[in-house]
This record gives C-alpha cells, structure tokens and sequence, in this order.
C-alpha cells in the first residue's frame, strides 16, 4: 500500500514534529480554530481561516523581546517567501512589516502593496506576540499564496526591536534563530493530547518484537482477532500510533484492513509473514483499508464527536489486518520492532459508525507508468456514479481525507461530479508533500449523495528521473490514491480503483498476444524517451479507455470507460491582475 519518506532536508533544518503543545505562557487575544508548537519552549502559532472572506489570521507568540517574524516559503528556505516581520516597542507602539525574499538573504520591504495587515500585539514575561491577517491569495508577485494540501512555514527572531524612526536600521541577522515547520493550514486536524483519553478502555494491534529483514523494502502482514472483551458493540473515538522508539527511521506506514465478514482463521495461528508470501491466507484482508499513518503525520487522531469507529458485540468485523512498511535502504541489521495502533473506546455509543473508501489509479505497471524528465504529467481516474448507488438519500458526510502519491508527486484532487458537473472539492492537496502526509480534517463535514461520481488527479514531476516511473509499492515506484474517512458506514463501499483497459496496451505495443505485468514492464523500461514520444505518452492517459473496480474486497463489480467522461468543470478563480 502505501510508501513514505522518514527524513525531509530543509533548506534550513531538518524537522520531524512530534510535539503538539504550547509553551506561550500568554493567553492569546481571542480564540482560534487551531495552534501549534513551531518550536518547544520558543514559538507557538494560532490561526482561524475565513473562507468567505478568503483571509486567515494569525496569532505569533516567540520567546524573544526583538523583531519576530513569521513567512510561507515556497520550499522551506528564504527565496521565493513572503514574510511579516513585527516588534514591540518599550512604549507598547506595535509594529508589522510585508517583506519578500528575493534569494536566501535579508528580505527586502514589498514595494508593491502592504498585504500583511496588523491588528494588535504586546511584551510580557519575555515574550513577544503579534496578532496580524492576510488574503489567502493577495495576488501580488511579492506574497506568496497559502493554497491548500501541506503550506511551508518558516520563523526566525531576532534579539533586538527594529527602530521606527530610523528607517536605514534593517533586521540583524538571525543566526540559528529560526525554524521550519510543514503543515496543511487550511486542513490541520489539531490532534489531541493523550491525557485527553486517560481512564478510558484502550486496546491494542501491535507488533510483538518482530524482527525487521534488512532489505531496502519490507511488508509485513499480520492478523488480528477483534477484542474479546467487549459484548456489546463500543466506539473506538480515537487512536494513536504508537511507534517503536527504536524504529523512527526505518518505520513509513502503518496500514490497517477490515477483514471481509467471510474471512475465516485458525485463532491460535492467525496469518503472520511477509505480504506476498501469505497473499492467498490474506486475500479478504487485503481490500478493505480502515485507517492509514504515513510518516510526517501526526500519531493523534481523533475522530468528529458524532461518529466512532465499530469494535466488538455483534459488529460485523472480527479480524483485522495491520500492514507495516519498512524503509531500509541501509540494510540495517538486528532491528526488531513492535510498533501499532491503540484504540480508545468512549463510554458510550456514538449515532454514527465511521466508514472508509479510497478512489484513485491502481499500483500496477499498467495503471501508471510516467515518463522521465516531465514537469507536469498528468493521470485521471474516475469513479462512476454506479459506485454510490446505494448510498442513503440524506446522503454521507465526508470528514477526513488522506491523498498520497509516492516521491514524484506533487498535487492530489478529487472532484465531486453532480449530474455532470464538478460541483467542488472532495479534497484539493494542490501542494502535496510526499513527506508530510497528514490526515486533514475538512473544516466542514462534505455531503456525498446516490449517484454522485468522482473525479480524482494527480500530477507528478519526474525531472529528477533518467528512467520511467511505473506503479508499485515501493518508495521508488508510484501511486496514486485518496482516501476518505465519513460517517453513517456504508458495507459495500471500500475502493474505487481505475486502471488502463489491457486492450489500450496492446494496441500500443502493435500485438494481439495477452500480456503479463512483467512483460508489460520491461517494456516500458526498453522505451527511449525522447520529448515526442513524452507528449504521445500524455495524449495516451488522456484518451485511453479504463477499467474501474469498486465495492469491497470479493464484491467488487467493474466496468470498462471507453473514455474519461467529460463533465462541466469548477470556475477556477485567477489573480488576473497579479503584478
């Protein structure tokens, strides 16, 4: 499934966030929609998006008595960021500058508009906090904008005030004094604490010291029996995943499946090996994805206080199936790990049982096979409305989503498609982070109604590749999939996967033979990939007829797409006077 990165090298540090509290020991000056620790014991930030008024508002707090300043970076370094920088002065005068950064050095006052605009800010206790707003989009060549999937911020302090009245005095140099931090501002999901769930019943799927081959890849499959322990059905209203500390480097996903209501084990030698060598044992727990952890997420979730997630009683599910990916390219030796998911279960019974269901492109060579040296290529899928027949006439909230691509992408979305018309966003991840992939909480539950259909995307930049890139589960391979957490559960809705047709790829081979993924790879690797054949490459995607698989594990129905259908699509709203 799915393949994650452990470590991201920023320009500036390098930064793996686990921590979610606050240090600030100054109450803010209102209350906000989320917050997070920039740095411990340094910087906090709170923040409320307006989408009518299409503008956010921050709140900074940093443990210093200079200039302060906070910027959305298009990469994690200075070039490129736009930047507020503001101070306090001894007489309580606040004030905020728009600044831009034109290479990794002093950014310069925007000379265009002033778009940061202050609102109010104070000195107390050695700390500084500036409360101050933007546009999302200011259309300004000088700003930057905060678009939605994983927005890149950084923050830097200073020891000493800028001085208003003397204008030629600019910032001194921060020094080690500043921080990155990857996070979906418009999506963040603010996890909670554990201390939240203490006295609360809890149980556990988790490794038992397991030993981790050294190899560059590994999946490891593992059956569960649900907990005995619980007659009547409970609600599960949160989870954590609980990491082995000795394996933060070499842990990339954790995966868990609800095994088909057929399946069937041996309870005292439930399956237990490497994915592929116990496929056949596996094969009704390999379908129905339930919950996902990637690597830069966070171990927090918790989920919307009318729904919770079935365990126990007459609950349909009695097994479950954890999927560990290891990532080892060191091929380091001796690891064992015993890394899980814990449950917290509420004391009571929430209306609602919480399903799952992922759209997207299969993971095969045949499905996704992207060239080298493209900025932008671009694979379509999509979910016909058979697929959302049965859904309730009031319809399905949709509360979480999850998009995810492998290293070469760069942008993940899913439409909603309404009697032929893109009505809006499932989920929009137009800046998608390979190694930050978080579960983001919609700002508000989306209704999904019978015979709606989906259309999802992603684009991939493959300048980096001298070879072609094809599906596959490993990190250096491709997917393409997104994956939604709603409420009331519908059972007979867990995938909705589309594939080229094997008919498309045979014409494009010129055979009339059947052909195998083996075949069908080596193939594609023999092809000379100049700029023509890159464009026909594209123009095949485009146009190629596709097979669509959706339902659940040994349910699932199909049907062949001659073509991707057409569909009126969103008014895109441009900057059409961006300077």
């Amino acid at each position: 499934m799915s393949k994650y990165i452990i470590i991201l090298l920023s320009i500036w540090l390098i930064v793996i966030h686990t921590c979610t509290g606050i240090s600030s020991p100054i109450q803010p000056f209102t209350t906000y929609k989320h917050s997070t620790e920039l740095q411990q014991d340094i910087a906090d930030l709170w923040w409320t998006i307006d989408d009518d008024e299409k503008e956010i508002m921050f709140e900074l707090h940093i443990k210093s008595t200079g200039w302060v300043a906070l910027g959305i970076s298009p990469a994690g370094g200075m070039k490129g960021a736009d930047i507020a920088v503001g101070w306090v002065e001894s007489s309580g005068n606040v004030y905020l500058q728009d600044r831009y950064a034109t290479t990794n050095a002093r950014p310069v006052l925007d000379n265009s508009t002033q778009d940061w605009f202050l609102l109010q800010g104070r000195e107390k206790d050695g700390w500084t906090v500036i409360q101050f707003k933007r546009l999302l989009d200011t259309c300004d060549s000088m700003d930057f904008p905060i678009i939605s999937g994983t927005n890149t911020l950084i923050f830097a302090y200073g020891l000493v005030d800028l001085d208003s009245n003397r204008p030629e005095i600019d910032i001194t140099y921060h020094d080690t004094r500043r921080n990155t931090r990857i996070i979906p501002l418009r999506s963040y999901a603010d996890p909670p604490s554990d201390n939240k769930f203490i006295g609360l019943d809890t149980f556990e799927f988790r490794l038992n010291n397991y030993l981790v081959p050294s190899t560059d890849t590994t999946y490891h499959c593992k059956i569960y029996k649900a907990p005995s322990g619980y007659p009547l059905k409970r609600h599960a209203i949160a989870h954590k995943i609980v990491i082995d500390p000795r394996n933060v480097d070499l842990v990339h996903h954790l995966d868990l499946y609800e095994c088909d209501p057929m399946a069937m084990f041996n309870d005292d030698k439930l399956p237990d090996g490497l994915c592929d060598e116990i496929a056949n044992e596996i094969k009704l727990c390999a379908s129905n994805l339930a919950t996902v952890w990637a690597v830069g997420g966070d171990v927090m979730r918790e989920f919307p206080e009318e729904a919770g997630y079935g365990i126990g009683g007459d609950y349909e599910i009695k097994y479950y199936m954890v999927q560990m990916h290891y990532d080892n390219p060191r091929l380091v030796l001796n690891r064992r790990d015993s890394t899980g998911i814990r449950f917290y279960l509420g004391n009571e019974l929430r209306k609602y049982d919480l399903g799952f269901f992922t759209v997207g492109t299969g993971s095969s060579p045949s499905a996704l096979a992207i060239p080298p040296k493209v900025e932008r290529f671009i694979v379509d899928s999509y979910c016909p409305s058979e697929a959302t027949r049965n859904f309730p006439k009031s319809g399905i909230n949709v509360v979480f989503a999850l998009p995810h691509t492998h290293l070469q992408g760069i942008t993940v979305w899913t439409k909603i498609i309404r009697n032929n018309t893109a009505v809006q966003y499932l989920f929009n991840s137009e800046k998608y982070n390979f190694n930050y992939q978080y579960q983001s909480r919609l700002p508000q539950p989306i209704k999904l109604y019978p015979g709606d259909s989906f259309a999802t995307r992603c684009i991939y930049n493959t300048m980096n590749k001298n070879k072609i890139t094809l599906g596959g589960e490993s990190t250096r391979d491709e997917m393409c999939l997104h994956m939604f957490t709603y409420y009331p559960r519908m059972n007979d809705l867990y995938m909705c996967i589309a594939s080229n047709d094997k008919s498309a790829w045979k014409d494009i081979m010129n055979t009339s033979s059947s052909i195998n993924d083996e075949q069908l790879k080596q193939w594609l690797l023999d092809r000379s990939w100049t700029s023509g054949l890159t464009i026909q490459w594209q123009n095949f995607y485009d146009r190629t007829s596709r097979i669509v698989a959706y339902g659940r594990s040994e349910h699932f129905k199909s049907q062949i797409l001659p073509v991707l259908p057409t569909y009126e699509d969103l008014k895109h709203e441009i900057c059409d006077d961006r300077e």
